[in-house]
């Protein structure tokens, strides 16, 4: 699979062929805490206004918690008052997966993390210019890099 890779800096150093990664559910529970372990493994969403990047405004990338992949930029987040990090685009639109999740009676947008497959949050149609769409992430997804 193509990812686009991004220094610390967020500058972008091109796209390259990687293998998708793949463990077992024992490997993904041993290498991640519990609250990242349900997110990302699990579908599961952490509380509002309790993961440690949501109130973060630090220069710098997000990458995925599961295998370091380039997710999102500080320089396209924003205060969505949700308790959630949340962006209005992904750092590269290669490096996420989106898919219908009808889950809770309901079709909702899931973001994943395209070389892993990690559950990252949701996407949707009610966040500024000039996209217009929110990214609400969970922290619990998501290795802040400082810039």
């Amino acid at each position: 699979m193509t990812i686009v890779e991004f220094a610390a800096n967020g500058k972008r150093t091109g796209k390259v062929t990687v293998p998708r990664i793949v463990k077992t559910d024992a490997e993904w529970k041993q290498q991640l805490s519990a609250i990242s372990y349900q997110v990302t493994r699990h579908y599961g969403t952490e509380r509002a206004f309790t993961g440690e990047t949501w109130n973060l405004h630090d220069k710098g990338i997000y990458r995925c918690i599961c295998c370091d992949t380039s997710l999102f930029s500080s320089e396209t987040k924003f205060e969505s008052g949700t308790g959630w990090p949340s962006f209005w685009q992904p750092i590269a639109r290669e490096n996420v997966l989106e898919s219908i999740d009808s889950s809770q009676g309901m079709d909702r947008t899931a973001v994943s993390c395209r070389r892993c497959d990690a559950h990252l949050g949701h996407v949707f149609n009610d966040g500024p210019p000039p996209t217009g769409l929110r990214y609400c992430m969970n922290s619990a997804a998501l290795k802040f890099v400082a810039a």
